[in-house]
């Protein structure tokens, strides 16, 4: 009997793994994508800019022709219509450069604002400046990093109420946010875990610890569960070497990665750019 249920433990287990990974991957896709279109949103705007530029240069050599035109005839009628023309052409191209330029800008700006007040409110949150909790942001992505001695005893999953206190400043902020998407990251040093009847290796304790926090964030603090994927890491992204105990304490650690989605950094855009010329 008791070998069943350890099996029935064990594939459980498994399906969960499976379920986590498959979460990982769909959000790792989006968080490409949203590269992908910030990528390609700079390029275009690189191009406005070298386009201005150029067009910039056709100004400025129309306007020396013409004042050449001048000097040479002193009359103001050598100033031909068609070099009129010409120069009032060139200036509503570049009034329409300027336009694109100004509306994608506002639109990575909007987004570059939602990200840093984001960052503002977690780090405003009292407590959230101890030095064992990081929040940065890289690529418009939103890291919470908390050291598990905050969070879990040595080798345990069982969440701390000091943990709970720190959750329920990171719940708020998460609540602020329903059309935010959170992954809670379960990372370990790269000391072997001698196993139990739950806990296999360092992969278990990594899964098992994000889905405690995940319930912690769910049910005691009423975070939206559909906002949550819970992901185990184990021991292979570590901060730093895994060579002294001081290190290894900074690899164990839980990370919150929070990010807003990408249909709605493109739709952010698309408003913009459809936005009627004033």
């Amino acid at each position: 009997m008791k070998r069943i249920v350890l099996a029935l433990s064990v594939l459980g287990l498994l399906s969960t793994s499976c379920g986590t990974k498959k979460k990982i991957a769909e959000l790792e896709q989006k968080n490409k994508e949203c590269q992908d279109l910030l990528n390609s949103t700079t390029v275009k705007l690189n191009m406005c800019l070298s386009e201005k530029e150029s067009l910039s240069s056709q100004i400025d050599f129309l306007k020396k022709n013409n004042a050449d035109l001048i000097n040479n005839v002193g009359n103001m009628t050598t100033l031909t219509h068609q070099g009129a023309q010409n120069i009032e052409k060139a200036l509503e191209t570049i009034k329409e450069k300027d336009l694109k330029i100004s509306r994608m800008q506002d639109a990575l700006t909007k987004k570059d604002s939602i990200t840093l007040a984001l960052v503002t409110s977690l780090k405003s949150s009292v407590g959230i400046s101890d030095p064992d909790i990081e929040v940065n942001v890289e690529k418009g992505v939103v890291f919470i990093s908390i050291a598990d001695k905050l969070l879990f005893k040595s080798g345990s999953y069982l969440v701390s109420d000091r943990a709970k206190e720190v959750l329920a400043k990171v719940a708020k902020v998460i609540n602020d946010k329903p059309t935010f998407e959170c992954m809670v990251e379960g990372h370990t040093d790269n000391v072997p875990f001698t196993g139990n009847a739950v806990l296999l290796d360092n992969w278990d304790l990594s899964v098992k610890r994000a889905t405690a926090i995940v319930r912690v964030l769910t049910k005691d603090l009423k975070v939206n569960p559909a906002q949550l994927i819970a992901a185990g890491r184990s021991e292979y992204i570590p901060l730093v070497a895994n060579n002294t105990a001081d290190n290894r304490s900074k690899n164990r650690r839980t990370r919150i990665v929070v990010m807003p989605k990408i249909d709605e950094f493109y739709e952010m855009i698309e408003k913009e750019m459809k936005k009627p010329a004033k």
